[in-house]
């Protein structure tokens, strides 16, 4: 049998807790349920370990930290990850994990489909998640319709070969950018999603961390595809230059001199500048593939 962990990131989910890892002993008795308390002071960590589950403690705050420690210490063939909000269908479970195993895929995540959708989902957490969804499918390929869901089956290779570089809640994008970008095989399939419960709040703040997922794209998208990145900037520049350019030259033609040399220099400053812009993305996309040669070794070599 091979091994299965769940492991469940938790910050101040006592109201939920137990009631998910019963579910999860419900629908995958043989797994290995661990739960990480990220500084929580409500009692989480107590209420995990009454109820059955292996208890860690992770220092440092922020969701991307507690999923680094779980990927680099638990060691299984299969993991499951969710939150421990109590909001996701734990009952399809065993159908993401048997579908992730028969079609050797890397990662199936729960696509979200909210029960009651006025309580389960906030107005600007919808339309982010439509926004970034879209952004991501633009630069990196389609592949989800739930980018930030929580609720995923991975494979070890997977997890082994994931290295996290934010903190916080840019984890669900950093997992969905580093599948694309290396190709990985992975799929969806429809979840129910429900409200909180009772007395419950959500640790997201829309505004705050929507921009940190925003910033975290554009470091993906200048680490990842840095032709793309510094190409654009080198076209924008061009083209200003151009505009800038054009009164001066035809100036030039008619009456032979060059009236606004101020203006002429900064033509040539932005010229320069959108060379060099292209030089660097041209070079970067070179130590780009090989960054990504290298993590495709280290994913194949488990």
């Amino acid at each position: 049998m091979p091994e299965i962990a769940v492991i469940i990131p938790c910050y101040n989910e006592a109201l939920s807790i137990e009631k998910v890892i019963s579910d999860f002993k419900l629908y995958l008795p043989l797994a290995k349920i661990y739960v990480y308390d990220n500084n929580s002071n409500d009692g989480t960590g107590d209420i995990a370990k009454k109820a059955g589950a292996i208890v860690r403690i992770e220092k440092k705050q922020g969701k991307g930290c507690v999923v680094r420690r779980m990927f680099r210490d638990v060691e299984a063939d299969y993991y499951i990850m969710a939150d421990g909000d109590a909001t996701y269908q734990i009952s399809k479970a065993p159908q993401m994990l048997d579908f992730l195993i028969n079609n050797k895929l890397d990662m199936v995540v729960g696509r979200r489909v909210a029960v009651d959708a006025g309580m389960a989902y906030r107005f600007c957490h919808v339309s982010g998640n439509k926004l970034f969804t879209f952004l991501i499918s633009l630069l990196f390929g389609q592949a989800f319709e739930d980018v930030f869901s929580g609720y995923r089956v991975l494979s070890r290779r997977f997890v082994k070969s994931f290295s996290v570089s934010f903190s916080s809640f840019e984890i669900e994008t950093e997992l969905a950018i580093h599948a694309l970008d290396q190709n990985l095989s992975i799929a969806e399939i429809e979840t129910e999603y429900y409200p909180r419960p009772n007395g419950s709040r959500s640790k997201l703040n829309t505004y705050r961390d929507g921009l940190k997922i925003l910033l975290a794209i554009v470091y993906f998208t200048r680490h990842n595809k840095p032709i793309l990145f510094y190409g654009t900037i080198s076209l924008f520049l061009f083209l200003v230059s151009i505009v800038l350019a054009v009164p001066i030259i035809a100036n030039f033609i008619a009456v032979g001199t060059v009236e606004r040399l101020p203006t002429a220099v900064l033509c040539t400053g932005l010229s320069i500048i959108s060379t060099i812009s292209m030089a660097c993305g041209l070079i970067l996309d070179s130590v780009s593939k090989m960054g990504r040669s290298l993590k495709q070794l280290h994913y194949l070599s488990q």
